[in-house]
C-alpha cells in the first residue's frame, strides 16, 4: 500500500553524512523514480528537437546560419538554468516542469550541431559510452559509505574553472587547448555523477521541508542536475574520440 506523504518538517537537513542514511523506504525509493524518470524525458525531448532540426534543412539553417540566434539560443538556457536554480524554492512544481522542459527543448536546438560535426555511428557508439559510465558512476554515488561531500565542493570550483578556460578558448581557438579541457571535463563530471547521485538523498530530505510540493520540486531540480552530468560528459567523450565528418 502507498505510504501516507511525510508531514514538512521546519529544520533544513544537512548535507554530508545526511547522504549516506538509509535509502530503502518506498516513499524515498519513488523520490529516485521520479528524478530519473524527470532526467529521461528531458534526454527524449533534447533527442527529438535535435532531430526535428537535422531533418528540416530551413531550421538548422535559421539557428546554425546567424551567430545571433544561435548564441542567442545559448543565453536562454543559460537563463532557464539559472532561473530554475534560483528559483527552485519559491516556485510552484508545474513552474519548475515547465522551465526543465523548456531548457531540454533549447538544448536540443544547439545539440544538433554535433550531428553535422560527427559521423552519426560514432555519436551513438559515444553516447553508449557515456551511458554507461554515467549509470555505473551514478550506482557508486548511490551505494557508496563515503561521504563525496568535500570532493564534490572541489570538483564544482574546478567546473567553475573550466568553463572560464573553455569561454577564453572562444576566442583563441585552440584545438589542443578544447582537448585538454575536454579531458579534465571527463574527470569532473565523472566524479559530479557520483556526488550529485549521492546527494539525491539529500534533495529528498530538503523537500519534506516545502510542504506538498517540495519533493516534487527538489525531483526536478535533481533530475535537472543529472542531466546537465549526462550531457556535459558525453559532449566531453565526442571531443576527445568522436570520428568527425
Amino acid at each position: 500500500a502507498p505510504t501516507a506523504a511525510p508531514a514538512p518538517t521546519s529544520t533544513k537537513p544537512g548535507l554530508g553524512k545526511m547522504a549516506l542514511g538509509s535509502f530503502s523506504t518506498p516513499d524515498r525509493i519513488a523520490f529516485i523514480y521520479k528524478v530519473y524518470g524527470w532526467m529521461c524525458l528531458g534526454l527524449v525531448i533534447s533527442a527529438l528537437v535535435s532531430f526535428l532540426v537535422i531533418n528540416t534543412p530551413s531550421v538548422a539553417q535559421t539557428i546554425f546560419g546567424n551567430l545571433v540566434i544561435f548564441y542567442g539560443l545559448l543565453i536562454l538556457e543559460l537563463v532557464a538554468v539559472f532561473s530554475l536554480a534560483a528559483m527552485v524554492h519559491k516556485i510552484s512544481s508545474s513552474a519548475s516542469a515547465i522551465i526543465f522542459v523548456l531548457y531540454s527543448a533549447l538544448n536540443g536546438l544547439t545539440l544538433s550541431i554535433i550531428f553535422f560535426a560527427y559521423q552519426l555511428g560514432s555519436i551513438e557508439e559515444i553516447f553508449f559510452l557515456a551511458a554507461g559510465i554515467f549509470g555505473a558512476m551514478s550506482v557508486y554515488g548511490y551505494l557508496t559509505k563515503r561521504d563525496l561531500t568535500t570532493i564534490g565542493h572541489l570538483t564544482v570550483m574546478v567546473l567553475f574553472g573550466l568553463v572560464i578556460a573553455m569561454i577564453v578558448n572562444l576566442f583563441i581557438m585552440n584545438d589542443v587547448y578544447m582537448f585538454v579541457l575536454a579531458c579534465i571535463g571527463v574527470v569532473v563530471f565523472v566524479i559530479l555523477t557520483a556526488y550529485d547521485t549521492q546527494k539525491l538523498k539529500w534533495l529528498y530530505e530538503l523537500g519534506r521541508t516545502e510542504g506538498a510540493d517540495g519533493e516534487k520540486k527538489e525531483a526536478i531540480n535533481g533530475a535537472l542536475t543529472l542531466y546537465l552530468d549526462f550531457i556535459n560528459l558525453f559532449l566531453d567523450l565526442l571531443l576527445i574520440f568522436g570520428k568527425r565528418r
